[in-house]
């Protein structure tokens, strides 16, 4: 066999099996990885194998780019953004990489040649579950667009076990099932053990004076749990740069007690591995008891403080003096999950690396800057001060002394006013007391922002006012935004092919240039043939439904589309009484023209909700009833789809005819849902909440369904005295539905099973659903008679398609890169093969 000496590597010109582009290359590489990593030849291979080796052939190619990104910021020590969020709903990897790496019709081929269907290998992926909804996906967007944009970037973050649920539906209840994502493998990540570190909690401190004779405290902990990295490839779309999602597993510093076996306490020898693992083990653990609190807040110390100390390793790494961590990195916190950062960026840099308070503080303050995502007051954390006690007694010490010397801040700007000392004290006092997290994270961040216009004025108004008016500087707007490639590139390609055919592909990237499609809007071909693209998606959704749920539906029906997390703030449940309503009317004149409907639904309740699921199963009855009424003759439908996730968002959303964004006015942060569904051509009927404000100014007003109370309009309400017994009494409909409800009618004549949902709406109606009802009615009557125009509903769907371009992820990270971050693109160009290079370097240590 004739070797190739070092010095001829250079001059090879060979397409190498793992880095190589061509049909031919990708169907060796494929064959390669089922033989040498899965250990299978195709007679005996399953289709998991199958997936496996493809994902692996995928990931050789993105390791040429991962590496080549992490040299350069290596070696130019790149200023980098730490996003640290608690989810990451990332979704299927492969197809997103297919995309980005530009090789997806290649991949399809390849495979095909190899008598397999891609579909089928896609199909076969786990999604990891690890977020619970908008807040993960965010995340997700956020990521891919830093990738594609080339800014610098890391993800951190805990990686769950076991995500977030499966969802079953059994006898229109909701059933969690184990989320078992990892149980065949995850063939994307690389274990990094090598980068381990330690993370304690409990015990107590002790006061004394160094050599210098400076105060110190040293942290004496009850227990101490690793961290291990586990490093995933973020790859840009048709970019050279691949950053890193960094997840980090809890584990035991010693998993096996010897002794304790060999004395016959077998639990034992395994007691510190089960305690310790229990941290990374489930996203989100419910929090009622006492347990579940001292769960979810040791998980948040563990992945912030793992992660802080990731990015000091890395500070001393590429000989930056840590005097100057806040100009190498730039740490968002995503919502108050991560806000401990505040006090445990204090405790490292003083306590661990001998630094001052004074210039502690300031590195922190101008380190961290903190997202808000809500406005709801249960979601606001905060962790009561015997329990910061008992886990985290050195981070209470330095909230206490970050609070004498804020509210000295506030008493200097304020003077006399001791309503405000309280009311923006990191301590809330007004009974038990709690830490407040929002506030710490709002006094050690420089940078505030929503993520909708409307929201980041509430906040400013109400939630955070104290604050605003303490630091108006600190204040700013980041409208969210979803990223284009996964959300219509790959899971509507037929559309991605129409408007590329018609404006070029410059728009995935630059999605401001789907404006150019207002070109064609009065094109007859062009609508045709957009028109016939929906029709093809929604009968693939109508086989869909049929398999999953054994519903037939009308294709040519409106699709009436309400996929999102179950929360009453949401209201499912005026989609709910839409329905009843259309059925009444039905039932009162079988014969009534009546535009045909499927409602869609799709989300999960936290499996403590119990409103929420109760939801759930009304809107299930609802469906068992409308669906098989021979009076109702399929003119509407009603379909639950079960276990929503990214999968089922990239299913669904194409399929859209209507989407329901119709929370109560002032209750949704922003949404980005409601961005998915406009992108992909469907229309919207909503309030003017969260971004529908900006969307609905962006496609114009005659192109939304906006219906309902406004944000002032519902606090003035509630002020005046909301009496929901009044609307119930004087609008007939609305009783009517009510009624038919309470009868039983959709629970085989059990008048108990939704009395607690109809005593909430009769009687308390805290999001308003009864004072916003008639006018959504109204709404949808116009709804339905404009679908009944269908070239004008066609050229409404082109139009919100075509005005979508403010809501990209990459204009969010645009704007947070110039008005937060201060930081700029750092391009990754791919030379020679770096694994060549670096072989004929001498190794150092």
């Amino acid at each position: 066999m004739q070797t190739v000496p070092n010095h001829q590597v250079d001059n090879l010109q060979i397409e190498d099996d793992r880095t190589g582009l061509s049909v031919e290359c990708l169907k060796r590489a494929f064959l390669d990885n089922l033989f040498y990593v899965q250990g299978k030849f195709p007679k005996i291979a399953t289709k998991n194998d199958y997936y496996m080796a493809l994902a692996y052939t995928v990931r050789d190619r993105l390791l040429q780019r991962w590496i080549n990104t992490a040299v350069i910021y290596t070696e130019r020590a790149s200023r980098t953004v730490s996003y640290l969020s608690a989810e990451f709903l990332m979704g299927p990897h492969l197809g997103n990489n297919l995309v980005n790496l530009g090789i997806y019709d290649q991949v399809k081929q390849a495979v095909s040649e190899l008598g397999l269907d891609l579909e089928d290998l896609l199909e076969q992926e786990e999604e990891p579950g690890l977020g619970n909804g908008g807040l993960g996906r965010l995340a997700a967007c956020y990521l891919d667009s830093m990738a594609t944009l080339e800014i610098p970037s890391l993800g951190y973050g805990i990686r769950y076990e076991f995500g977030i649920f499966d969802q079953d539906i059994r006898d229109g209840w909701q059933v969690e099932i184990t989320d078992k994502w990892l149980h065949c493998g995850n063939p994307w990540e690389i274990a990094r053990p090598e980068w381990e570190v330690y993370v304690r909690l409990g015990g107590h401190t002790e006061a004394y004076t160094d050599e210098h004779g400076r105060y110190r405290v040293r942290w004496i902990p009850f227990q101490v749990i690793k961290g291990v990295p586990h490093d995933t490839p973020i790859l840009g779309y048709k970019t050279n740069t691949a950053n890193t999602l960094r997840l980090w597993t809890a584990e035991a510093p010693e998993s096996f007690d010897f002794a304790a076996f060999n004395s016959g306490d077998y639990l034992g020898a395994v007691q510190e591995k089960m305690v310790s693992e229990n941290l990374s083990k489930v996203l989100y653990p419910n929090d009622d008891s006492s347990q579940g609190k001292r769960l979810r807040l040791a998980q948040q110390i563990f992945f912030v403080s793992c992660s802080l100390q990731d990015m000091i390793r890395i500070v001393f790494r590429q000989n930056v003096p840590l005097e100057k961590f806040h100009e190498k990195f730039v740490v968002q916190l995503n919502d108050t999950h991560p806000a401990i950062a505040v006090a445990e960026l204090m405790r490292l840099l003083i306590d661990e690396h001998d630094m001052g308070w004074d210039q502690a503080w300031q590195i922190t303050r101008r380190s961290l800057a903190f997202t808000n995502h809500t406005l709801l007051p249960e979601a606001v954390e905060r962790w009561p001060i015997s329990l910061f006690r008992e886990l985290l007694p050195r981070h209470l010490e330095i909230i206490y002394e970050i609070n004498y010397h804020f509210l000295e801040e506030v008493k200097a700007k304020f003077p006399g006013d001791s309503d405000r000392l309280r009311r923006m004290s990191l301590i809330d006092e007004s009974g038990e007391k709690y830490v407040r997290m929002a506030h710490l994270a709002c006094v050690g961040s420089h940078s505030i922002n929503g993520v909708a216009a409307l929201h980041t004025k509430l906040l400013q108004q109400d939630v955070l006012r104290d604050f605003y008016q303490m630091y108006p500087e600190k204040f700013n707007n980041k409208t969210n935004g979803v990223t284009p490639r996964r959300f219509i590139v790959l899971s509507n390609p037929r559309l991605t092919n129409l408007i590329s055919s018609k404006i070029g592909d410059n728009w995935i990237k630059h999605l401001e240039d789907l404006k150019h499609l207002e070109a064609f809007v009065d094109d007859p071909e062009f609508c045709s043939q957009w028109r016939s693209i929906k029709s093809a998606i929604k009968q693939d959704l109508v086989a869909y439904i049929a398999q999953q749920n054994g519903i037939t539906v009308n294709p040519d029906s409106i699709f009436d589309i309400q996929a999102k997390r179950f929360h009453e703030y949401k209201r499912q449940h005026l989609n709910a009484l839409h329905i009843i309503t259309l059925y009444n009317r039905i039932k009162a004149n079988p014969d009534i023209d009546i535009t045909p409907r499927t409602f869609i639904f799709g989300g999960k309740a936290a499996p403590g909700y119990y409103m929420a699921k109760l939801i759930i199963k009304l809107l299930n009855s609802i469906g068992d009833v409308v669906n098989n009424d021979p009076d109702v003759r399929d003119r509407l439908k009603v379909v639950f789809l079960k276990d929503y996730s990214v999968k089922f968002a990239q299913r669904v959303y194409p399929a859209a005819d209507l989407s329901e964004q119709i929370s109560m006015a002032g209750k949704e942060a922003s949404g980005t849902g409601n961005m998915k569904f406009a992108l992909n051509g469907a229309l919207t009927i909503g309030t003017l909440d969260g971004a529908n404000v900006e969307i609905r100014e962006e496609v114009g007003e005659d192109n939304f369904f906006i219906f309902g109370l406004t944000a002032p309009e519902v606090y003035a309400l509630k002020a005046r005295g909301y009496r929901p017994l009044d609307y119930y009494h004087s609008n007939r409909e609305l009783k009517a539905v009510i009624d038919r409800i309470a009868s039983g009618h959709f629970s085989h004549g059990d008048t108990k099973l939704f009395k607690p949902l109809l005593d909430s709406l009769l009687y308390r109606d805290e999001y308003l659903l009864f004072a916003d009802y008639q006018a959504y009615i109204d709404c949808q009557d116009r709804v339905s008679q404009v679908y009944r125009d269908r070239d004008r509903w066609t050229r409404m769907s082109i139009l919100n398609a075509a005005r979508m371009g403010k809501f990209s992820s990459d204009r969010s990270i645009r704007d947070y890169c110039q008005d937060i971050w201060n930081i700029k693109p750092v391009p990754i160009e791919l030379g020679e093969c770096i694994q060549a290079k670096e072989n004929m370097q001498p190794i150092s240590i």
